[in-house]
């Protein structure tokens, strides 16, 4: 299974079961607030905070919050000014890792990153040094045990997806970023139900990561940039197969 849809689904469903969705909801406030600041209020004008307000409804976040979040990034609303950047390097096993940051803080957040890797296995890398091996597409996951893959394939094809690939226990439709809701409105119409879908940083390829020591200490590494405050989003191009994910599960 792709690095993308590996932790994002792993992800997912820690958010499920610990205390991390008001963190969750922190970081997607930020990015609402970001959105509305760079390309204004409107969604329909505005694809990033058309993205970042259907990842909050994903999330069942109020309506409130969104609108206040929107109004602080237009300026409607007192709020802090938070500036973009990214950290790029390597995990355990020669894993390409790839951090967005949002932060009003930057030598904070740079030296949180810095510390994360370090303590995990970990070294940051040069500008530019894995950037160019992920590229920004809208990704839909489905297990397969709820999922006909004869209705799949025709409902994403139909609906403008650009790829449906075989994960193992899941599919995987890959869309661009402007099909992503069509797509997904498509599958929610049909009662498709789906395990993850968001837009995100999608890898070129794939580095397998067979021995559980460096997998155990990648997820530790993953789960650690999670954490962090200033961390929007992280992204790996690694594939652990599922007896070593069940192995230290």
């Amino acid at each position: 299974m792709s690095g993308h849809s590996k932790w994002s689904t792993i992800k997912h469903k820690k958010s499920a079961q610990d205390a991390k969705r008001g963190k969750i909801f922190t970081k997607i406030i930020k990015e609402i607030t970001v959105a509305a600041r760079m390309g204004g209020g409107d969604p329909e004008g505005n694809p990033r905070l058309r993205a970042a307000i259907l990842l909050a409804k994903t999330e069942n976040m109020p309506k409130d919050n969104i609108e206040r979040a929107i109004k602080k990034g237009t300026g409607e609303l007192e709020g802090t000014s938070y500036e973009e950047t990214n950290y790029e390097g390597y995990g355990p096993g020669g894993v390409a890792i790839l951090v967005d940051i949002l932060t009003d803080n930057r030598n904070r957040a740079a030296s949180e990153v810095r510390h994360v890797f370090s303590r995990n296995g970990g070294s940051l890398g040069a500008a530019g040094c894995v950037a160019w091996m992920f590229s920004t597409h809208g990704t839909i996951v489905f297990n397969k045990d709820k999922v006909n893959e004869d209705d799949l394939m025709e409902v994403a094809l139909e609906a403008g997806a650009e790829d449906v690939r075989d994960e193992g226990d899941q599919f995987e439709v890959i869309t661009s970023l402007a099909d992503f809701e069509t797509v997904k409105t498509a599958f929610e119409q049909r009662q498709m139900e789906f395990e993850l879908a968001e837009v995100s940083k999608v890898p070129q390829n794939v580095v397998k990561v067979e021995d559980e020591k460096q997998a155990q200490q990648l997820l530790k590494l993953m789960d650690a940039l999670d954490d962090c405050d200033d961390v929007q989003n992280a992204y790996a191009n690694f594939d652990i197969p599922d007896e070593i994910l069940n192995a230290i599960a």
